[in-house]
C-alpha cells in the first residue's frame, strides 16, 4: 500500500492511498492535532492515519491557520525530451517530433569501420628518422587524426611503406641498438644489431617499431594487419589507390 507523507511546521500529515477523497477547497483536518505515537525502536513521533484529501486540479494549496503554505504543481517526470525548435532544421522530417537522438553519446557501429571503405596511405622510408616515421604511422592506423576516433575501435587507415631497406637512425643506433628473438628453447636466445637486422631483413625493423606503439590485445594485433612494408620502390597496392602519407614534422627527414 503506497503512503504520501506531507510534513508541515506545527503538525504531520499522513496520507494513505486506501481512504476516501473530498473536493473541498480546504483539507477537512487541522493542524491541530496533538495525537502522535511513539515508536517503540527509535522513539520518532508519528501522526495516526488521516483522511485522504485530494483537490480537483493539480495545484495544490495548504492553509495552515495564519501560516499559508505556497503552492506547487505535480508534473509527470516520465516526459521524453524533444527535438529543440531551433535545432530541427539538423533532423530529418520524420524525426522532428520525435525524441532527441542528437545529443547523445556517439559510438561508432559496425557501418562506420568497414576495412573495404577506409583510405589507404603510402610513404617512402628514404632518409626518414625510425622512431619519428614510426610515431606518424600509427597515429594513422589508429585514427587519432579522426575526429571520429574511438580508443576501442579500429578507426584508422591502411598504411604501406616502401623503401624500408633505407630507413635511418640518429646517433650510434647502427651498432648500439639490439634486437632479440627467442626460438622457445634453452639458450635460445639470438642477438642481431640495428645494421645486421636491416642487411637481413629490413622490413622487421619498421614493423618492430610500429608494434610497439600500437595496443596490446586483439585490437592491436588487428590494427598490425593494417602495415604493409616492402623492401623496394614497388608494392602489390595500386588498385586501392593510396595516397600520400600526410607528415607534419618536419625532423622525420634526413638532411644531408
Amino acid at each position: 500500500m503506497t503512503i504520501l507523507s506531507l510534513s508541515a511546521s506545527s503538525s504531520s500529515f499522513m496520507l494513505s492511498s486506501s481512504s476516501t477523497c473530498s473536493s473541498s477547497t480546504k483539507p477537512p483536518f487541522s493542524s491541530s492535532s496533538k495525537n502522535v505515537i511513539k515508536t517503540p525502536f527509535v522513539g520518532l513521533s508519528v501522526a495516526p492515519p488521516q483522511k485522504l484529501w485530494l483537490p480537483t486540479t493539480t495545484n495544490l494549496s495548504f492553509d495552515n491557520g495564519s501560516n499559508p503554505r505556497r503552492s506547487f504543481e505535480v508534473f509527470s517526470t516520465k516526459e521524453i525530451a524533444r527535438v529543440p525548435l531551433d535545432q530541427r532544421w539538423m533532423f530529418e522530417d520524420d524525426e522532428v517530433d520525435g525524441p532527441d537522438i542528437w545529443n547523445n553519446t556517439w559510438y561508432p557501429k559496425a557501418a562506420d569501420h568497414v576495412n573495404t571503405e577506409k583510405p589507404w596511405y603510402i610513404v617512402d622510408a628514404t632518409d626518414k628518422i625510425l622512431g619519428r616515421m614510426a610515431s606518424t604511422i600509427a597515429i594513422y592506423i589508429r585514427g587519432k587524426n579522426l575526429a571520429t576516433y574511438t580508443p576501442s575501435v579500429d578507426m584508422g587507415a591502411f598504411v604501406i611503406v616502401v623503401n624500408a631497406e633505407k630507413i635511418a637512425v640518429s646517433g650510434k643506433k647502427r651498432t648500439q641498438k639490439l634486437y632479440r628473438r627467442h626460438s622457445g628453447r634453452p639458450g635460445g636466445m639470438t642477438v642481431e644489431t640495428f645494421d645486421q637486422l636491416q642487411q637481413r631483413i629490413p622490413e622487421r625493423i619498421i614493423e618492430h617499431a610500429v608494434r610497439g606503439m600500437l595496443p596490446k590485445g586483439r585490437l592491436g594485433r588487428a590494427l598490425f594487419n593494417h602495415l604493409k612494408v616492402y623492401k623496394g620502390p614497388d608494392h602489390p597496392h595500386e588498385a586501392q589507390k593510396p595516397v600520400e602519407l600526410p607528415i607534419r614534422d618536419k625532423r622525420i627527414q634526413i638532411q644531408k
